[in-house]
């Protein structure tokens, strides 16, 4: 192949090479190729390398964007912890089950829905390293408002600022990493950020395991103060990460959109062939005057068969997985053991321990497995394996209600542990990977805030509801989720877009289909099978 020269027309980046053949010699066809065999195409011609140093710091930024999952995860785990601290419950006046330990724990989802309106703004129109800045000030705010509670309100008002932060951080996090991302690891890298979740819940686990011997309010404050850790590292150094490409060439910052990709992702070449594929796709698909620029105009989610049909596919991780039987297992795991006959705190809180570290186990695996099994098989299988252990979840826990069976509470609880793993082997990298890679560029902010929206939405009827039916009806509460993540994978299985192994600008062509998810499953021809071939990206 020629030498490739990008030469700018109107703002738009075109493939320039010139093949010029001496007459003796056979002339080639030349076939101009995009999206995945674009991709393919680029990874034959510039064979990347996961190590370069290029590449190495391109991690590091996302691993900034990875603490706005982590303290997500600190979060889930530490509220689950505090519940099984009598001077917690003491000082509050809650019990492990009840309403009232649904609505403290609602107010942190109820300040993720009321954050809708503002990820825009954030995340659109001053940039993804803004949003996570913004999101995590007030996540800042709300750690010194509850840490320093003196009553019940006032801790609830921290936990909804705590839920408002996290909304905008956890959609400006996942948007930047997808955008960053080099195209040949951006399913792994993308996949790698909600992991970062269990993080979170592990150094939450650990805070609380290490302060109940402490006497009074100690014993709750000072976990509730690491919350700090991760939020304030955001805040001192997102502004020293470079800004998402897509971001800046939506806003007509052209020439910086080139440069950082051909810093971090071109090997500090404008000839690479990932640059031209990049910047060839953001000139065709990225508008820079979007409705991403108005940050009132949501039509873009809703204005066409394919915007729909993008917004079906992520709101399928976002409801999905919360509704899988993981709200309760995260926010009531004491409730859970209580059921199966565990009940002194520290004996709970090394089971909740435990318990994260197997998620962890689980959710790293299934980031480094997610580029071979797809997102569709995954999505399906995860949802059958949920059904399976929530029947075992449900003997177990039911034998030893009635007969007091010390095996069958162990079963139970193993089957619990069982389900977190595959929760986290499955859902946890696709909830972050999969609504940012099937969203288009003008939807991602907005839609990733829906998302959140539509994640705490699923989440306050495990925040509200699962509470009072562990209090009425106890381990007969796991009986609903058999039978609705079979239903789940049904779904999945008829609507679910595959989205592996294709760059975010193709799957416009594949939402655009009269069926998307047939034309997504459709098998494209590898580009080793016609080596005769000229290619151009």
């Amino acid at each position: 192949m020629g030498t490739t020269k990008l030469t700018t027309v109107d703002d738009v980046y075109v493939d320039n090479t010139a093949e010029k053949a001496e007459s003796s010699m056979p002339v080639q066809s030349t076939r101009q190729v995009s999206g995945s065999e674009a991709l393919e195409a680029a990874i034959l011609k510039e064979k990347p390398s996961p190590w370069t140093k290029a590449h190495l710091k391109v991690y590091a930024f996302c691993a900034l964007a990875f603490l706005c999952s982590t303290m997500n995860g600190f979060d889930g785990s530490l509220f689950n912890a505090l519940q099984s601290m009598s001077q917690f419950r003491d000082y509050f006046g809650v019990d492990i089950v009840g309403a009232k330990l649904g609505l403290i724990s609602g107010m942190y989802t109820i300040g993720g829905v009321v954050a809708l309106l503002f990820v825009g703004p954030a995340c659109d129109t001053w940039g993804r390293r803004s949003g996570m800045f913004i999101g995590c000030l007030f996540v800042a705010i709300g750690t010194v408002v509850s840490a320093t509670s003196k009553n019940l309100g006032q801790f609830m008002g921290g936990r909804f600022l705590l839920g408002f932060g996290v909304s905008i951080a956890a959609s400006a996090g996942p948007t930047y990493c997808v955008e960053m991302s080099p195209p040949a690891y951006r399913g792994v890298l993308t996949g790698l950020y909600n992991c970062t979740y269990y993080v979170g819940s592990i150094t939450a686990a650990g805070a609380t395991r290490g302060t109940i011997g402490y006497s009074g309010t100690k014993a709750w404050r000072i976990p509730v103060w690491c919350q700090l850790i991760c939020s304030g590292t955001v805040c001192l150094f997102v502004f020293l990460i470079p800004e998402s490409p897509r971001w800046l060439y939506s806003h007509g910052k052209i020439d910086a959109a080139l440069d950082t990709i051909v810093k971090y992702h071109g090997e500090g070449s404008p000839e690479n062939a990932f640059v031209t594929l990049q910047m060839s796709e953001y000139a065709a698909n990225i508008s820079l005057n979007g409705s991403d620029k108005r940050f009132w105009d949501f039509r873009e989610l809703f204005n066409s068969h394919a915007a729909r049909y993008r917004v079906l596919c992520m709101l399928i991780p976002s409801v999905c997985a919360q509704w899988s039987g993981s709200g309760i297992t995260t926010y009531y795991f004491t409730a859970m053991l209580a059921s199966a006959g565990i009940t002194n705190s520290v004996t709970v809180l090394n089971y909740n321990l435990g318990n994260n570290f197997i998620g962890a186990f689980g959710a790293y695996l299934g980031a480094s497995q997610v580029q071979r099994f797809g997102r569709r098989r995954t999505l399906i299988g995860v949802c059958i394996s949920s059904s399976i252990l929530f029947t075992g979840i449900s003997v177990g826990t039911g034998i030893y209600s009635r007969d007091g069976s010390s095996s069958a509470a162990k079963a139970g609880i193993a089957f619990i542990f069982l389900f977190g793993f595959f929760f986290a082997l499955g859902w946890t990298p696709l909830q972050a990977l999969y609504p940012v890679e099937v969203l288009s560029y003008e939807q991602r902010a907005k839609g990733m805030a829906l998302s959140s929206a539509a994640v705490n939405a699923a989440a306050l009827l495990n925040q509200f509801a699962m509470p009072v039916a562990m209090e009425k009806i106890g381990w007969h509460t796991y009986i609903v989720f058999i039978g609705w993540n079979l239903i789940q994978a049904v779904f999945c299985y008829f609507f679910a877009v595959e989205t592996n192994g294709r760059t975010l600008e193709e799957l416009t062509e594949v939402f655009e289909a009269s069926n998307p998810r047939k034309a997504s499953t459709k098998k494209h021809v590898a580009l080793t099978a016609v080596p005769d071939e000229k290619l151009t990206v």
